[in-house]
């Protein structure tokens, strides 16, 4: 059984109606509550997951269900559904039916940005870390953008914000298709890579969503691609039906950076819009990867033919969105970082961002693996992108909401690594990086799971250890 989306709604817009969301705890649809609570729309929600979340949005005048039942959406017009609801919920099943409309949170995403000059940030990674720079660099233009982010801004606290200005920054997921909803005036397409095999089981298809995604953009609208990605760069050269701009270290980039600097905590280089040097790119956030996503987000407001130097100083001023290389404490020299990373490429720019960051200190990891799919279609590039680590714990796969997969266990990784240690007991793996780490090394909680959760355990525990 599939959910039977609704693709359209009356009037085209939720204004007016009562709104209820299930799973309205999670990252993307907490979002979309707080803006539709913004605009004055009646917002309900459930969640099967007690929250911080929750409690936010009830304070913002939400009506918050802590558990998934029928009698939930009563009186409500519309209802918004996350991709991790199952087709048996109870309040899907209640709208069925009373043929109450059923929308995806894509659809529900692009009827909140009707009437807004709307940018689609997309990219099998970085699209949160973009979102996020371009949210921040447009806020120092005075332009002070509506967004709907991934994660946490750490700037505002927040992932999402109904601004009072014409633009609507939405990061873009590709996992299940659904970005094709947004038809945005203007997009970025950070890098296109095989990901979410849960739903793509070959990158044919995952370009093939893409060129998808790529055609709704507005004819009069743009596309902002990176040179320096091979899916991406055929994605922009593809296009045909609206003005393209390509970013990136390639020598004929529309915006070319160069003069390249990687520091432990952050990097610069020299920004060439069209030929000519637009400013210096400073950045509070390591790593050549996110040079090119500030680079990206450069070439994105130059093309609305924002400021350059107030473009520059925004993303000076961006220290990084939540779970994204965040620092969570330092002790006695042991620096604790949390990563979001979960897929091999995505890994290995951490790592490489993490080395320069320990300077002579080891880095030691702790990795939960996101979904059994995910696994087991990149089983040996998981292995080998985790080695570039001193030191590697792994935990048992976050399932996500996927049933497990015979056979199919973190176990594997470790098998194929060097220095690969599989704990699934959180209790023990904690013990085992408290009782491990020293002065000068980082420690870092990675993964797309509950990882991170283990961030304070572990602070806790050394603090104790150190005195």
């Amino acid at each position: 059984m599939t959910i039977p989306s609704t693709a359209t709604i009356a009037g085209e817009s939720l204004l007016g109606k009562r709104v209820h969301f299930i799973g309205i705890g999670g990252s993307g649809m907490s979002g979309l509550a707080r803006i539709a609570l913004a605009d004055g729309i009646a917002v309900s929600g459930s969640d099967a997951k007690d929250s911080t979340v929750l409690a936010a949005l009830e304070a913002l005048g939400a009506k918050i269900y802590r558990s998934h039942d029928a009698a939930n959406i009563d009186g409500v017009d519309v209802v918004i559904y996350s991709t991790a609801i199952s087709p048996n919920n109870p309040e899907i099943a209640r709208a069925i039916e009373r043929s109450i409309p059923i929308i995806t949170r894509a659809n529900a995403l692009a009827l909140l940005m009707n009437g807004f000059t709307s940018i689609a940030i997309a990219g099998t990674h970085g699209k949160t870390t973009s979102s996020s720079m371009a949210t921040v660099a447009f806020q120092s233009c005075g332009m002070d953008p509506s967004f709907a982010i991934g994660g946490t801004l750490s700037a505002s606290g927040s992932n999402a914000h109904r601004g009072s200005g014409k633009f609507f920054i939405a990061e873009a997921d590709e996992s299940d298709g659904s970005f094709v909803a947004y038809h945005p005036h203007a997009a970025v397409v950070t890098n296109i890579e095989h990901d979410h095999v849960d739903f793509f089981s070959t990158l044919e298809e995952v370009v093939n969503v893409f060129n998808d995604f790529a055609l709704t953009i507005s004819r009069d609208g743009f596309l902002i691609y990176c040179a320096d990605d091979f899916g991406s760069r055929a994605l922009g050269e593809s296009v045909t039906h609206c003005t393209s701009y390509s970013y990136g270290v390639a020598q004929d980039s529309d915006l070319k950076i160069d003069q390249i600097t990687l520091t432990a905590q952050g990097s610069s280089a020299r920004a060439i819009w069209k030929g000519t040097v637009v400013g210096q790119l400073e950045l509070q956030v390591p790593g050549h990867h996110n040079l090119l996503n500030a680079a990206g987000t450069l070439a994105l407001g130059l093309a609305f033919n924002l400021k350059a130097e107030a473009l520059i100083s925004g993303l000076h001023s961006f220290r990084g969105a939540g779970r994204r290389f965040e620092l969570k404490a330092t002790v006695n020299g042991i620096r604790i970082i949390d990563d979001y990373g979960h897929h091999p490429t995505e890994i290995s720019v951490t790592l490489e961002a993490a080395r320069r960051y320990a300077d002579t200190g080891r880095v030691l990891v702790i990795f939960q693996p996101h979904r059994y799919s995910r696994t087991q279609a990149f089983l040996d590039q998981f292995a080998t992108s985790l080695d570039s680590a001193d030191d590697v714990t792994l935990l048992e796969i976050y399932a996500a909401s996927e049933k497990p997969i015979p056979g199919v266990s973190a176990q594997l990784i470790a098998e194929k690594m060097s220095h690969g240690h599989f704990l699934p007991n959180f209790v023990e793996a904690t013990e085992r990086m408290i009782a491990i780490a020293k002065p000068g090394d980082v420690i870092l909680t990675l993964g797309a799971g509950d990882v991170n959760s283990l961030a304070p355990i572990i602070a806790d525990g050394l603090t104790k250890r150190f005195g």
